[in-house]
């Protein structure tokens, strides 16, 4: 009884100091980029600092096991992408629960990825590139975030997608593995469109295809992969918040509640834009069912493919 009252009053007074959202990756991808355009936001509602944080490693996994070990008091979050749903996949004996190691509080955005080659590689189209690939097995790099990392994923699974066997080359984080994709130290990267919105702008990377159901409206000369000849093949980011497990339920309500107020204010949804994700809020019973199925989804997909963190 004790206890529970006192998690109610831990409630009613939250916050009454810093907050600090946790990103598993160095800055630059999207639930880096997310987080900061919430933090500010949340600081306003809540009138105490929220700082963004980065501890990158092992696909977002040092930084998972850092929140799953904090208090649950709702003063440590984390910033996730779906790298925190394919770590136990890639890696069953991680030490700690993906889904029920933390408390689910909010989904921010979602987004598709894309098919990101240099200009100096000579392929313009997705056909032109498995081709290239197909001549050259094993003799292609892909770039990800990590081992474990979702953009590992998605690469293997495109790579399994298409026929093509390719090398893996991990970095710290997505702006490490586009700028070395970029020098042509790897040939191909599977990237969230936000973080390489910038250099496709400049022309320093060549977009092949997208990931999602449809085009892209800003780029509608990029097709889909199923477009560009198979189909079926659909692999989109998201991002969302955490914290530890066993959160006071108040304290996750008040939570998802400000970031759903967040989310709908035009400057919030035109920064959203402006890195091609789309702003998307959710309860944290639909938010913890979307991480558990994406557990499920990336674990069968795993073994399908034979895809190991290695």
């Amino acid at each position: 009884m004790v206890a529970v009252v006192f998690a109610q009053d831990a409630a009613s007074d939250y916050p009454n100091r810093v907050i600090r959202i946790i990103v598993g990756f160095t800055p630059g991808g999207a639930p880096d980029i997310t987080a900061r355009i919430l933090a500010p936001k949340l600081s306003e509602i809540w009138k105490q600092p929220v700082i963004v944080e980065n501890r990158p490693g092992a696909g977002s996994a040092i930084a998972a096991r850092y929140v799953a070990d904090a208090d649950p008091d709702g003063y440590t979050l984390m910033s996730i992408t779906n790298a925190h749903a394919v770590v136990p996949a890639l890696n069953p004996q991680v030490p700690y629960d993906t889904v029920d190691g933390f408390t689910a509080l909010a989904m921010t955005s979602i987004a598709p990825n894309w098919v990101l080659v240099a200009p100096e590689l000579g392929v313009h189209s997705l056909k032109e590139f498995v081709a290239l690939a197909k001549s050259k097995p094993n003799q292609l790099n892909f770039g990800s975030a990590g081992v474990g990392s979702f953009m590992q994923f998605a690469a293997v699974m495109f790579d399994d997608a298409v026929g093509i066997q390719a090398q893996h080359v991990p970095y710290k984080g997505p702006p490490e593995a586009l700028a070395d994709t970029v020098g042509g130290r790897v040939q191909f990267v599977i990237s969230p469109v936000g973080a390489a919105l910038g250099l496709v702008r400049a022309g320093k990377l060549v977009p092949l295809a997208m990931t999602g159901k449809e085009r892209l409206a800003e780029f509608p000369d990029v097709p889909t992969v199923a477009e560009s000849g198979y189909p079926n093949f659909e692999l989109l980011t998201w991002t969302g918040l955490l914290a530890p497990a066993r959160l006071p339920a108040q304290i996750a309500t008040k939570i998802n509640q400000s970031v759903g107020e967040i989310l709908k204010q035009p400057d919030v949804q035109q920064k959203f834009k402006a890195i091609a994700v789309e702003p998307i809020a959710t309860t944290p019973a639909e938010f913890h069912k979307r991480i558990a199925d994406a557990v499920a989804e990336y674990k069968a997909a795993a073994r399908k493919a034979g895809i190991t963190g290695e």
